[in-house]
């Protein structure tokens, strides 16, 4: 197990419980002797901590440990920063669902406690690459890289509610030709995200493999894919379309396409370093988020 000595930490703004986690969370750190350091955004939140301040994409160069407080969004919005770094990171969770973010407000120095003493474990969750290639313009074929996404990729719309027209090839080999609201491309962690409301299947986290999830199709037939981790995922937009439909990673909106444009999605090399306390389970985390039944309970005759 690592020793973490330098912690950084994230918080998520506009939200009262959070400011008072990182309040307590510095208190009990330093008790510890530890090294700290705040995101710049994290920063600003906390007016005179005294503690040491980095670009929020530098983070991961000046600590072993990032500890993020918010939901699940913050976690996404941290892992394109560190991922590449392969800092490990720990969500203790004030959003709602919090499929990614392990630690209760209320149980923070325990939490935590147990993570500094090595009692924990390191979950590895594969990221996505998008890039994009136009047939015309200055950069006329040139693939261009537009972002990374923990949960999900997203063809969709934008703002005008139309369909779209798009061909799917995965490895190089057609699938199919689909009109519908848009594309989800999703991770196994992302599978419990955005892709479940759209009707997909929830994914274990240590699957190698990518969903593709049709929103809306025009067609009954059109159900989601699973496919391998490793697959090459080529999304060409209809050339015949006047929609300017858009891409997003995670929800933020990261690139506007035009007619033929060709958006690629493919495993990133370096995945995000997970850290869970030693007793998370991800099939009770289903069951606490999602309402799972608990087991039976059986009486003696």
């Amino acid at each position: 197990m690592a020793d973490f000595n330098r912690i950084g930490l994230v918080g998520r703004p506009g939200h009262a419980g959070v400011i008072e986690t990182l309040h307590r969370l510095l208190a009990f750190l330093g008790e510890k002797g530890l090294s700290i350091v705040l995101d710049d955004l994290t920063a600003g939140l906390l007016e005179g901590h005294g503690q040491k301040e980095c670009k929020r994409e530098e983070l991961s160069q000046h600590c072993d440990l990032v500890i993020v407080v918010g939901g699940d969004g913050s976690m996404l919005n941290i892992a394109k920063y560190i991922a590449s770094d392969q800092v490990p990171v720990i969500g203790i969770n004030r959003g709602r669902l919090g499929f990614l973010t392990d630690i209760l407000p209320d149980e923070i120095e325990a939490g935590i406690n147990e993570v500094l003493s090595g009692n924990y474990t390191i979950e590895s969750r594969f990221l996505l690459d998008v890039k994009t290639r136009s047939p015309q313009g200055k950069l006329k074929n040139q693939t261009q890289y537009r972002g990374s996404a923990l949960n999900d990729v997203v063809l969709h719309p934008g703002k005008a509610a139309q369909m779209i027209e798009f061909e799917l090839f995965i490895d190089g080999k057609f699938v199919y030709s689909q009109v519908s609201d848009g594309l989800i491309v999703a991770t196994p962690t992302g599978s419990t995200a955005y892709a479940l409301s759209a009707g997909g299947p929830i994914m274990h986290p240590a699957l190698d493999a990518v969903v593709l999830v049709p929103m809306y199709p025009h067609s009954l037939g059109s159900r989601p894919i699973v496919v391998d981790g490793d697959s090459e995922i080529r999304i060409v937009v209809s050339a015949k379309g006047k929609l300017k439909p858009q891409v997003s990673c995670d929800g933020e909106v990261m690139f506007t396409a035009i007619a033929g444009d060709e958006i690629l999605v493919s495993k990133k090399e370096v995945p995000l370093k997970l850290v869970h306390p030693a007793e998370h389970s991800f099939y009770q985390a289903c069951r606490s988020k999602l309402g799972w039944g608990s087991r039976l309970v059986r009486l003696d005759d």
